[in-house]
């Protein structure tokens, strides 16, 4: 298991951008994989990116294509989400997540052991 810690949420308006940051600390993360999910007022937690650790591929949600990037440091244990043309419908707490062996499921909660305590995201129209 690993200790994940986020940073970089805030407020802005619609069409800016944030930059989240996640550090993992503890242990390794191995062949496994990293990843965000949200969760918006009154809804459930929503994938939103995800990178393999081993072979640096990536996987995204639908309604984030195009506008969200993440991206790693296995060096520093670290992913980032670089959020580009923020919506208000981005508004949510974003969660890093972490396992340190293979998924199957890049999208779904249950293949992640290790979360972090989340981070706020408020776009303002």
């Amino acid at each position: 298991q690993v200790q994940l810690a986020e940073s970089g949420g805030g407020s802005v308006q619609a069409g800016g951008s944030l930059r989240l940051s996640c550090v993992a600390s503890g242990g390794t993360l191995g062949s496994g994989a990293m990843g965000w999910f949200r969760r918006a007022p009154g809804k459930e937690h929503a994938f939103v990116a995800a990178i393999s650790w081993s072979g640096g591929s990536t996987y995204y949600a639908d309604s984030v294509k195009g506008r969200f990037t993440i991206s790693g440091d296995n060096d520093k244990n670290m992913v980032f989400l670089q959020m580009n043309s923020l919506e208000p419908e981005d508004t949510a707490i974003y969660y890093c997540a972490a396992n340190s062996r293979p998924l199957v499921y890049y999208s779904d909660a249950l293949e992640y052991h290790d979360w972090g305590q989340g981070t706020q995201v408020t776009v303002s129209s």
